[in-house]
């Protein structure tokens, strides 16, 4: 197996637990959420993301309003914020750990601010922030992933690590594209094509270690 000279990360659900954020910021506003109205938010968006170029911010929003019947100025709240919603336990210091071997770069389906808000909770920077706002396309077309190409520089193949808990909008086409794919076994996910299957952020770090040691 090729090492990794370049990690790259989907975000939300992969390093931040969006199920439970979301549930979270609905119950402040007495609304429950059930697994089956969260992914049917989800499949909303990725119908939202297929037509022409809107934040996330405006796209989690519609979805709010669409399938959980949410009021407009609370869905925008919402939307605004998905970045403030909590980390899996694992993700911080994977990703220090990680960042310690290759960039570690966030590939995601979101605004700017949410960039902003994440790296605040994790406590450092990582290697960049690259999402929707900049593309102005989304995850899966390959049109993101051939700017997430050219703005890092890196062409596609095995040195590039894509690390995700979903087939359908990364692991389906980062394999299309020759990448190593790395499946996180996440409370909520859709698993797909895998070189390596990790628990969480953690184990890859541990097992990128021990491959680095045995290498040595």
């Amino acid at each position: 197996m090729v090492a990794p000279a370049l990690f790259t990360f989907d975000i939300f659900g992969t390093v931040v637990d969006w199920r439970r954020g979301l549930r979270a910021a609905l119950a402040g506003r007495g609304v429950g959420l059930t697994d089956e109205q969260f992914d049917r938010v989800i499949d909303a968006q990725a119908v939202e993301e297929s037509g022409p170029f809107r934040t996330y911010a405006e796209i989690v929003a519609a979805s709010l309003e669409a399938e959980v019947g949410l009021g407009r100025d609370d869905a925008r709240r919402i939307g605004a914020e998905v970045g403030t919603w909590p980390l899996y336990p694992d993700s911080a210091r994977g990703l220090a750990r990680l960042q310690r071997s290759a960039p570690c770069v966030a590939i995601t389906n979101s605004d700017r601010a949410h960039g902003e808000q994440v790296q605040a909770q994790l406590g450092f920077r990582l290697s960049g922030w690259i999402c929707a706002e900049d593309s102005r396309v989304y995850k899966p077309s390959a049109e993101f992933w051939r700017f997430v190409s050219e703005r890092r520089g890196v062409p596609f193949g095995p040195h590039w690590w894509h690390v995700s808990a979903y087939a359908d909008y990364d692991l389906i086409p980062a394999r299309e594209l020759g990448l190593t794919c790395v499946y996180v076994e996440r409370a909520h996910a859709r698993p797909g094509p895998a070189d390596v299957t990790v628990r969480d952020l953690g184990g890859l770090a541990r097992w990128i270690g021990t491959k680095e040691e045995s290498s040595e």
